[in-house]
């Protein structure tokens, strides 16, 4: 692990690792994405009491879940950021809030659309919606600290200590429903238990879900890589891939 860590400590080696790495998640994201989006929508069976619409689950939940997953992804960032001092950590993490930012939008869209033909309604205080309207607000408070300051280090470290304090909101989103009477359902979704819906509703979810992760993993090597190069465009090793390309 300390191996690994001293490692992220080079954008450099980072860069060249990324490089074979990056293929290989942008191919899986589109293959589990093409085939679940199909099968999930053409080939699922209708649930029992919402019909067609439960059909938007297939993007609501693994939505959902990659909003928290990349909250807690930047605080462990800022973390590894604030106390060994790696720069890719930080770029990883500024690279990560705007698609956390637009997975939580996307969450909380789709939540409203199927709350209408389930709940009657687009929106109501919810425990669950609640805060996970409050974890948009946090995503945007992240982006914007980045640029409220003159030093980019210093709108960093103001990043990073938000995501590392606001990441107290995770766990309330997950166990909201247990907390507090709700009108959100419970998970759906599990791996580790017994799963709410039957196997050919919950496979095409799984292969979303997945899917989703892996289009996260794709998209953050990818800009982190472009984010390398930008703050590293003064390096000798950056000059010359320059040149290379030229």
């Amino acid at each position: 692990m300390w191996a690994f860590i001293n490692k992220l400590r080079s954008p450099k080696w980072f860069y060249a690792i990324s490089a074979k790495l990056q293929p290989l998640f942008w191919v899986a994201a589109t293959l589990l994405l093409g085939v679940g989006t199909v099968w999930g929508l053409a080939f699922a069976p209708e649930d029992y009491q919402q019909g067609n619409s439960f059909r938007i689950i297939y993007v609501h939940v693994p939505a959902a879940f990659l909003a928290q997953s990349i909250f807690v992804s930047m605080a462990v960032s800022g973390l590894v950021f604030m106390v060994w001092k790696i720069k890719v950590a930080d770029m990883a993490a500024t690279v990560m809030a705007p698609l956390g930012a637009a997975m939580t939008f996307v969450a909380l869209f789709s939540g409203a659309v199927w709350g209408v033909p389930t709940w009657g309604t687009w929106w109501m205080w919810d425990a669950r919606l609640t805060s996970m309207l409050i974890l948009l607000f946090l995503y945007l408070g992240v982006i914007a600290l980045r640029g409220a300051f003159s030093s980019r280090d210093s709108g960093s470290r103001a990043a990073s200590v938000l995501a590392m304090v606001g990441v107290i909101n995770i766990p309330i989103i997950k166990y909201s429903v247990d907390w507090w009477y709700t009108l959100h359902q419970p998970a759906t979704f599990t791996i580790t238990g017994r799963a709410a819906m039957t196997m050919d509703m919950w496979a095409p979810l799984l292969m979303m879900v997945v899917g989703f992760y892996c289009f996260f993993i794709a998209l953050t090597l990818t800009r982190t890589r472009s984010e390398i190069l930008r703050r590293e465009a003064n390096k000798r090793w950056v000059r010359e891939l320059a040149e290379e390309a030229n």
